[in-house]
Order: structure tokens, then C-alpha cells, then sequence
């Protein structure tokens, strides 16, 4: 008998290590496919940003690092609350000295729980979500701004245009953590219960944002904005909770579990989350970037044209 559990305790024991070897050599992999992308991503910002800075020799290419948070069924109020960082890369063409379009990738965290953020109810439920973001937005400036001294170098500004973004809501489990998107904890794909939501999707970008120009070839910013996405999973949360014991006998005990995490459970059909709103999620943060030969004619040639005016005059 003894002997049979010291055997039963290896093999639970091998089985953990395995487990963890795979989920080591899973996340090593992810990493490896994200080096790789980035690289490619990288490259391709960059020849864009050349092929136009000669062309056109208005454009402009850096770095964006700063805070996100998230607003929905947990956390419906608060801004800034459980903060992550955020961090990206972009690329800003300057039509004018008054409007701009620029081209972002932005990679961030948002996460969010209800005995921190939204206490009034009872669900028990937390997530947390990596997000990745691209987005194309159009930028007007208040005022028109110039590199050469003696002209305005700074402009508030505002921003929109479109994003397409990733996620994927996680959330921890008695020492483990659980993708919760596939496991269908409203019911989907189950009868009577929903699809299973798509873990892409789009939002419409609104921020304003204030930018300086340091010489001829450096600008710096900050810049508030707000995504309202078009989807209500970006927390798993958006539906009626479904039958919890149908959920144990089709999905596990774990998914029925992480469906309803309160002390009493809700009866199937109960609001879970507001389906009537979708979730949005925030960027606040500063940008560096750098001009490729980036001296703007626009200005020159209001100074040749002053000067004719003047000369016409006196003559």
C-alpha cells in the first residue's frame, strides 16, 4: 500500500513538472512568434517611414509609453483604476502645419475586478487581458506649427479614426490562470446559450493631446484617448449567467466555477453583465519621435510671399 502511493506520488509529481515544461516551453514559443512579428513590424514602419520622409519630408516615426485601464460591468466608473503599462510604436505623416494622420501600434494590459472596482455586486468576478492595437487616426492641430525658430512649436490637438484590436480575458484560478473565452462561461455554444464571442475586434479612438517641436527633427507629446469598442467581452462579462449545473456537466467543474464565483448562485437567466453597452478601454501616456529631413515649405513660402507683398507695395 505504501509503496503503491510513493509510485502514485512520482507519477503526479513527473506530471506537474511536464505541465509546467509545457506551459515554459508555450510561453517561450509565444515570445519567439512576437520577437518575430515585431521585427517584421518594425522593418516595415520604418521603410514606410523613409520611402514617405523622401518623398514628401514631412514625416515622423518613434516610440509612445504610458498607463491604460479599462471601463466596463467591472470597473463601470473609475478612471485609472488597476493601471497597466503601455507601450508602442507610430508613425505621423503632416499633411499641413494643421492636420496630421498617423499609423500606431500599441501593445497594453487592462485588467479589472469587482471587490476592487465595482463592490455593489456580488459576482466575484476579475480578469485581466493583453491588448494589441492597430490604428489609424487623423490629427488636427489648434494651431499651425512650424520647426524653424521664430514660428509657433506647440499645439494642442485632437484625434480619431479607426482601431482594430486584440485581446483575450484571463482570470485566476486556485494558483492557476484560465484563458476564459473558449470555456464558454455564459454558455456558449451550448443550448440556448450564445456564439462564442471573436477575440478581434474594432473601436472607434477619441483623444486630445498636446505636442512640441525640440528643433528641426525631435517632437514630443502626451496625448489622453479613450477606444469604444464594439464588443461587451473585453471582461468575459456581457450576458446572463447560464445554468451553473449544465455548465459542470458539459464543461467541468472549473468552468461552472468561473462562471459564478459568488457564494450563492445566480439563477440561470440572470444578468450577468449589461449587454445593452460595450466596453472601452484608455491610453494615457507621452511619444517621442524623430522627422526625416522634415522642414516644412509651407512656411517659407508664406515668408516669400509677405516679402512680394511688401515689394508691390513700394513699388
Amino acid at each position: 500500500m505504501i509503496y503503491s502511493l510513493k509510485i502514485f506520488a512520482k507519477v503526479r509529481k513527473k506530471k506537474s513538472t511536464t505541465e509546467k515544461r509545457g506551459q515554459y516551453l508555450n510561453k517561450l514559443y509565444l515570445c519567439t512568434v512576437f520577437i518575430y512579428v515585431m521585427k517584421k513590424v518594425i522593418s516595415f514602419i520604418f521603410l514606410f517611414a523613409i520611402v514617405f520622409g523622401m518623398q514628401a519630408q514631412k514625416s515622423e516615426i518613434g516610440a509612445f509609453a504610458g498607463t491604460s485601464f479599462y471601463l466596463g460591468e467591472l470597473n463601470p466608473t473609475t478612471l485609472f483604476a488597476q493601471p497597466s503599462v503601455a507601450g508602442g510604436i507610430l508613425y505621423r505623416y503632416n499633411i499641413t502645419p494643421r492636420w496630421a494622420v498617423r499609423a500606431t501600434i500599441i501593445f497594453a494590459n487592462v485588467s479589472a475586478s469587482d471587490a476592487n472596482t465595482n463592490k455593489q455586486y456580488e459576482r466575484g468576478l476579475d480578469f485581466h487581458s493583453p491588448i494589441t492595437e492597430i490604428a489609424v487616426q487623423g490629427e488636427l492641430n489648434f494651431f499651425n506649427i512650424y520647426n524653424q525658430s521664430g514660428e509657433n512649436r506647440f499645439t494642442p490637438y485632437i484625434c480619431t479614426g479607426i482601431v482594430v484590436f486584440s485581446f483575450n480575458p484571463q482570470t485566476e484560478y486556485n494558483g492557476q490562470t484560465y484563458a476564459l473565452q473558449h470555456l464558454g462561461t455564459e454558455g456558449q455554444g451550448l443550448p440556448g446559450g450564445k456564439n462564442y464571442y471573436s477575440l478581434t475586434s474594432v473601436a472607434i479612438p477619441f483623444g486630445i493631446g498636446l505636442k512640441v517641436n525640440i528643433g528641426k527633427f525631435i517632437s514630443l507629446g502626451v496625448e489622453w484617448g479613450m477606444r469604444y469598442t464594439f464588443t461587451d467581452y473585453l471582461d468575459d462579462v456581457g450576458g446572463t449567467y447560464y445554468d451553473n449545473q449544465v455548465l459542470a456537466k458539459e464543461r467541468g467543474d472549473v468552468v461552472a466555477a468561473l462562471a459564478d464565483r459568488s457564494e450563492t448562485l445566480h439563477k440561470a437567466g440572470t444578468g450577468r453583465g449589461n449587454s445593452t453597452t460595450h466596453d472601452l478601454y484608455s491610453f494615457l501616456g507621452g511619444s517621442v519621435t524623430f522627422k526625416f529631413g522634415n522642414e516644412d515649405q509651407s512656411c517659407n513660402i508664406r515668408r516669400h510671399i509677405n516679402i512680394r507683398k511688401r515689394l508691390g507695395k513700394k513699388h
